[in-house]
């Protein structure tokens, strides 16, 4: 620490948040070389064109990162779950991924992912309270 005071300040930032995200954007790639994230959308939608499940992420550093996964109550059970992740596997491998990240809450669907072939790597307790949240990794065969 030096001698000079700091002034901490909380709360939305647009200007403080680019000067965060870009210096550790310069450190990484010091490490590591170049990299980029990059959007990723699947959704399965009905006859009528009605989305009755879906998951997005990103791809980034030869990972697929699934930020968001969810079926319709009338979609569960009967395998869309599984296709929809088949479908993004397919893909993380043509992007030459080495595997693909989630988490899930303990309320949501550990077994489902489990049943895929996905590895729990870590869980952290009480998150929210009373419950668990599980991150789950599946490496993918080249």
């Amino acid at each position: 620490m030096t001698d000079a005071p700091y002034r901490f300040t909380l709360g939305a930032d647009a200007d403080a948040m680019a000067v965060v995200r870009e210096g550790l954007r310069r450190f990484n790639i010091e490490q590591i070389g170049p990299y980029t994230y990059e959007d990723f959308q699947l959704y399965a939608r009905d006859g009528g064109g009605q989305v009755r499940g879906g998951l997005f992420g990103h791809f980034a550093m030869g990972w697929l990162y699934i930020d968001y996964f969810w079926l319709s109550d009338a979609a569960r059970g009967h395998g869309l779950g599984s296709e929809l992740l088949m479908r993004a596997e397919e893909e993380a491998r043509a992007r030459g991924c080495t595997g693909l990240f989630l988490y899930t809450y303990s309320f949501q669907a550990p077994d489902f992912y489990q049943k895929q072939g996905y590895h729990i790597m870590g869980m952290l307790e009480d998150c929210p309270p009373g419950y668990q949240r599980y991150y789950l990794k599946k490496t993918l065969q080249s």
